[in-house]
């Protein structure tokens, strides 16, 4: 065990709690406006499907652009590209409401998600590439990653609540507008600190080919995303349900919040444990555990019950999210670091997407319990995918080459 030393360290550098605590306000649509959208969309249609089906349209555009908007955030930097994101995607959420509102053909609300989703900041992928740019060794950077973790399920906690609370007792926009807020500003804050940024990568096209992506591990740690983000995005949708099948859909928010809560309270304890264990079996062992936390969720039909099994089954969250960031920042070139980030976005997103459409039809064809078996059935996918990642070659501590000088990555992949 180590003390909270190891985080009061890394906030200690210059700029790092304020462009920690920019990004924590500009991650806060990640948690509020994919339930925002289906509790806005459901309200008005009244069909968990449809809602689950907007839903999906903005996550999956945010999965389809990720990797390129982290090419492109690489080349141009976090300022210039944050700023124009944030912009797009306040304008776009705006866009969304009104076709609602102004009761437009159902096209145009997935069409404004889309570009809502396509347009979303990556503040997250930024925020980590950040503290890799400024801490100098491995064991620094991944207790920066527990921080972010931390960060991440507070995000998580405090999102759903305040987007529930707001779309079920103000109006049925009001969460959704909260979330645009948060984005916008939140992103157009993090670019404006300049101080911290990473130096942007451009091309150059007469050193030859750019150095390559490790995709022989960030392959794999995709699907193992893909499979996480489907658990989420189902289990996110059937929560909603669950609680409204019992008169209660104001406390959906609560019970996620409860869930981020368990993933927060490991995240922190994460970050003062040395670990022996490597960062691949640490993924391994937490996408069983978050499996095994799914598998009585269907036979629960007492909200005290459901609320004391999400907060056990968020310790497994945040220490597998924590592995899995520090094996792609060991294994990928920091001049492609942002778009090595944008990975793991992106398997998440592209999961949570399917995730929330298929839960959403089960709950409306079944109901919440049997629409608890697809986020199991995401686990263990989870689990199984993580089994083929390949062991690191060097231990996590190894200090890291630099990629300008040379090709290869930091654990042989």
């Amino acid at each position: 065990m180590v003390s909270l030393s190891s985080y009061r360290s890394i906030l200690a550098r210059p700029g790092a709690l304020r462009f920690s605590f920019a990004g924590l306000v500009g991650r806060l649509p990640l948690a509020m406006a994919g339930l925002g959208i289906v509790l806005l969309v459901q309200a008005e249609t009244g069909s968990y499907g449809v809602a689950g089906g907007v839903s999906a349209a903005y996550l999956a555009a945010n999965a389809v652009l990720a990797l390129p908007m982290g090419r492109l955030v690489d080349r141009w930097g976090q300022g210039l590209v944050l700023s124009a994101t944030s912009m797009a995607f306040g304008a776009a959420m705006v866009l969304l409401i009104v076709t609602i509102q102004a009761d437009w053909s159902i096209a145009t609300t997935y069409a404004a998600a889309a570009v809502a989703g396509a347009c979303l900041p990556p503040v997250d992928a930024c925020v980590r590439t950040r503290w890799a740019h400024v801490l100098d060794e491995s064991h620094e950077v991944e207790t920066a990653y527990a921080l972010e973790a931390v960060v991440d399920e507070s995000v998580f906690i405090t999102g759903p609540i305040l987007v529930t609370v707001l779309a079920t007792l103000v109006h049925p926009t009001a969460g959704i507008a909260a979330a645009t807020a948060a984005g916008l500003l939140g992103g157009l804050w993090f670019a404006s600190q300049r101080g911290t940024e990473p130096p942007p990568h451009p091309r150059d096209r007469s050193l030859g080919k750019r150095v390559p992506l490790p995709w022989r591990t960030l392959a794999p740690v995709g699907v193992v995303c893909v499979a996480l983000g489907t658990l989420f995005g189902a289990a996110e949708v059937t929560t909603v349900a669950f609680a409204d099948e019992h008169d209660l859909k104001s406390v959906a928010g609560a019970l996620l919040a409860i869930w981020a809560l368990g993933s927060l309270l490991a995240g922190f304890a994460t970050g003062m444990v040395s670990w022996r264990r490597d960062l691949v079996v640490r993924v391994r062992w937490g996408a069983l555990g978050m499996a095994a936390a799914m598998a009585p969720l269907g036979f629960v039909d007492s909200m005290w019950v459901m609320g004391a099994l999400m907060l056990l089954g968020g310790v497994a969250i945040a220490p597998t999210m924590i592995a899995t960031t520090a094996i792609i920042e060991q294994v990928t070139p920091s001049a492609r670091l942002t778009e090595g980030m944008a990975v793991l976005q992106t398997g998440l997103v592209a999961g949570v997407a399917p995730g929330a459409a298929i839960a959403g039809a089960v709950v409306d064809h079944s109901g919440a319990s049997t629409a608890y078996l697809v986020p199991l059935a995401a686990g263990v996918a989870a689990a199984l995918a993580a089994l083929s990642l390949p062991r690191p070659a060097v231990t996590p501590t190894a200090p890291a080459p630099d990629p300008e000088l040379v090709a290869v990555p930091k654990v042989v992949s």
